[in-house]
């Protein structure tokens, strides 16, 4: 056991500011990774407002428990899952303290993920009592940042990627989500939030650009729907698979 936990890889999905679709991005590369071949489990660490059950099929299901330790929920897509959206009552608030909201990220990471070689983390947006936590005691082998093309939310997502790098974990690269929205009628693109920020802030900091994700009505639909679109073969389902490629190329054998 000692040595399975020492060997499981973590990788934080982060944002400097919510509604940036992060959670939405988490779930789909998540499976994406899985349909490379990755053995990956699925932790929502957004303790305070878990979405991943809904998004990953399963709400309303509890995860159970053997000696203590939480067994990871299974997921349609091959992909377990532990959240706290799987511990409380839909619609519950969670108001905990810095302190209660670490213990319960520390019981979710420390879940008996079997075969897992891999945990993708959905991290809360900012740079609060969780996310520090999180890289103090569970030390991630590297942070994904999410952010929209718009300069507000490139300039929280700068924030997130310096406490990563001043706690030394390595980006792995910013991905551009909701970047170009098609007009299902015409297919006229329009970019209601900006076009190539994202790309042009990494090249700035110097960190990979890991691709776009547009903003498709039918990503939406199929993530409320808890059938994240990169577990199908449509063309949003390949945005998901080439984002992963690069994730897998740094994470290497």
């Amino acid at each position: 056991m000692t040595s399975e936990r020492r060997t499981r890889r973590l990788i934080a999905v982060a944002s400097g500011k919510g509604g940036v679709g992060k959670s939405t991005v988490a779930a789909n590369l998540a499976i994406a990774l899985k349909n490379a071949g990755r053995k990956v489990g699925l932790v929502d660490a957004d303790i305070y407002g878990p979405s991943q059950p809904r998004l990953m099929g399963v709400d309303g299901v509890r995860p159970k428990a053997r000696d203590k330790t939480l067994l990871p929920v299974e997921t349609p897509y091959g992909v377990p899952l532990l959240s706290m959206g799987g511990l409380v009552a839909e619609g519950q608030a969670i108001a905990w303290r810095g302190p209660m909201a670490g213990g319960a990220l520390g019981q979710l990471v420390d879940g008996d993920w079997g075969e897992a070689e891999l945990l993708v983390l959905d991290l809360p947006p900012g740079t609060g009592d969780v996310q520090l936590t999180m890289i103090q005691k569970h030390k991630p082998a590297g942070a994904v940042i999410v952010s929209t093309p718009q300069d507000l939310a490139l300039i929280d997502a700068t924030r997130a990627i310096d406490l990563f790098r001043k706690a030394g974990v390595p980006i792995i690269g910013l991905i551009e989500n909701m970047s170009g929205y098609a007009c299902p009628h015409c297919g006229e693109v329009s970019d209601p939030f900006g076009k190539g920020g994202a790309e042009a802030a990494a090249e700035k900091l110097g960190i990979p650009f890991l691709g776009r994700v547009p903003l498709e009505m039918a990503i939406r639909a199929a993530s409320d729907a808890g059938t994240p679109p990169a577990a199908g073969n449509g063309a949003e389902a390949q945005v998901f698979a080439q984002i992963a490629d690069k994730v897998n190329g740094w994470l290497g054998g």
